[in-house]
């Protein structure tokens, strides 16, 4: 039997794949670092927890509206007013199995055959898989490093057709970290409002930051922005939730209803006991949250210490998220490999540290790094990655 063609063009996840690959060595008693994880290492805060236990013992596991609970539908528009002074009605939020259901179900209810969505790279590994299963064109602009990965309005102006129908905006960025600037988005906006082209803000990381910069939404920037753009969020990464698999979307009432008519057909609706716990980490005390920003920040800090001392690696210091994305091209090609693909495989067996190919974000000479790991195992994977890197370039 045939599969679907528009399965046959997928691409696998590169991060599941070596996130798999580690946990197969590990299993076979090797002392595996594994740096490819994109969820945090704490556990989720105990007062969601035990939110989540109460709503289980209050017999609250029956099916949901679709487009979620009220209740942390207001939770949600509490904290857009709060964070940003932005003003949305419930009719404008839905919520979803995860921020990654949130961007498949907009992606489903808003392209036809051809439309093209531009998505700057490096670029989270989904985005142009998503795109590609609505029947979409992922058209991807290559953002340069030394702007900091991050797409200029002129490069978002010459990649504009008669087809364009949206553009994803990831800021703090996965894979790289990096924040897009109040002005820059200003300037980004003015040409999607020129063009007349819906703005996708990926906004899952803005607690994450660890600079004196503030965390700005596309949407809070003007009031035809705020018609213009769709926020996607969610709480896996900010109050480390991965597994919960809530998340939500924020925009026009006519797109927020068209997916959660689609969400009605597939999810039916987001697990119920996650929502409560969804709202007892937006109305809940936010200290564990500070404190995992700040030990994330602490790690960043010595982490990018230790890169820089290995040689031939370059990498600017982020601002966000929980990743470094370090170019390793040089020093892969010095150590005799034909690209930083096969650089990443031989660290992973010479040495057990797994990182994850920039290949799979659009960017190949590069790698991620996760830090959501114990700074001893981070001190650790330094030392082996400058072990290896010292170790083939004399080989070579």
């Amino acid at each position: 039997m045939e599969l679907a063609k528009r399965v046959q063009t997928l691409t696998p996840s590169s991060t599941l794949a070596i996130t798999a690959k580690a946990k197969e060595l590990k299993s076979e008693g090797h002392d595996v670092i594994g740096l490819g994880a994109g969820e945090p290492d704490f556990n989720t805060p105990h007062h969601i927890i035990a939110a989540a236990a109460d709503a289980m013992k209050e017999g609250l596991t029956k099916y949901t509206p679709s487009g979620g609970i009220p209740d942390l539908k207001e939770a949600i528009l509490s904290k857009m007013k709060e964070d940003h002074n932005l003003n949305y009605s419930t009719d404008e939020v839905i919520v979803t199995t995860g921020a990654k259901h949130a961007l498949f179900t907009l992606f489903q209810v808003l392209l036809n055959k051809g439309d093209e969505v531009i998505v700057p790279a490096p670029y989270w590994v989904s985005y142009p898989e998503q795109i590609k299963l609505a029947e979409g064109t992922p058209v991807i602009v290559k953002a340069k490093e030394e702007n900091q990965f991050k797409m200029t309005p002129q490069q978002l102006e010459e990649s504009i057709t008669k087809q364009t129908k949206a553009v994803i905006i990831n800021s703090p960025s996965n894979p790289t970290g990096m924040i897009y600037t109040e002005e820059e988005l200003r300037a980004i906006g003015e040409v999607c409002v020129k063009h007349d082209i819906l703005i996708v803000s990926d906004e899952i990381y803005e607690k994450l930051i660890y600079s004196d910069d503030q965390h700005v939404s596309m949407a809070q920037l003007s009031d035809e922005l705020f018609k213009q753009t769709i926020i996607i969020n969610g709480v896996s990464k900010s109050h480390s939730m991965t597994g919960w698999r809530i998340g939500y979307a924020l925009g026009q009432a006519k797109i927020i209803k068209a997916m959660t008519n689609m969400a009605s057909h597939s999810t039916s609706n987001p697990t119920s006991i996650s929502q409560y716990a969804a709202l007892a980490a937006y109305k809940g005390s936010n200290e564990e949250v500070k404190k995992m920003r700040q030990a994330f920040h602490e790690r960043l800090d010595a982490l990018h210490t230790w890169l820089l001392e290995i040689p031939g690696v370059s990498c600017e210091k982020p601002k966000g998220a929980f990743y470094l994305f370090p170019n390793v091209i040089e020093t892969a090609k010095k150590c005799g490999f034909n690209s930083v693909d096969e650089w990443v495989t031989a660290l992973l067996e010479e040495e057990k540290v797994a990182l994850v190919p920039g290949s799979g974000f659009g960017s190949p000479e590069n790698v991620r790094l996760s830090y959501a790991t114990s700074i001893d195992q981070l001190e650790e994977a330094a030392k082996r990655l400058k072990r290896f890197v010292e170790k083939n370039q004399s080989d070579s």
